[in-house]
């Protein structure tokens, strides 16, 4: 059985910074991406930052600039970087895995900015 456990979100001021990390629990044969999203109250779950196997980033257009996304295959983990956040960051953050034939989800971890 194949886990995403992610750090622990919190509660930040505006303007302020958190880093999430995502574990895979073991390795995975076939991963062509890794990714966050995410979800905030009423709304859908949108793509935050992604990042692919030959190392190709896209950001949402929302937090270009502000979000960098790495990865570390050795550890089979996948980060995510949050500087000058706002309050319309806040959501539930999902990590996300998948390849041709796989798909797999964090348990979401919850983000709160206070204006």
């Amino acid at each position: 059985q194949v886990q995403l456990v992610e750090s622990r979100g919190g509660l930040v001021q505006a303007g302020g910074s958190l880093r999430l990390s995502c574990a895979v629990s073991r390795s995975i044969f076939g991963i062509k991406q890794m990714g966050w999203y995410r979800q905030a109250p009423g709304k859908q779950r949108d793509l935050v930052a992604t990042i692919t196997s030959g190392g190709t980033i896209s950001y949402a257009d929302s937090v270009k600039g502000r979000f960098t996304i790495s990865r570390d295959n050795a550890k089979n983990t996948v980060y995510l970087q949050m500087t000058s956040l706002k309050p319309e960051d806040t959501a539930v953050y999902y990590c996300n895995v998948r390849g041709p034939i796989l798909d797999y989800w964090g348990q979401g971890t919850q983000v709160t900015v206070s204006s």
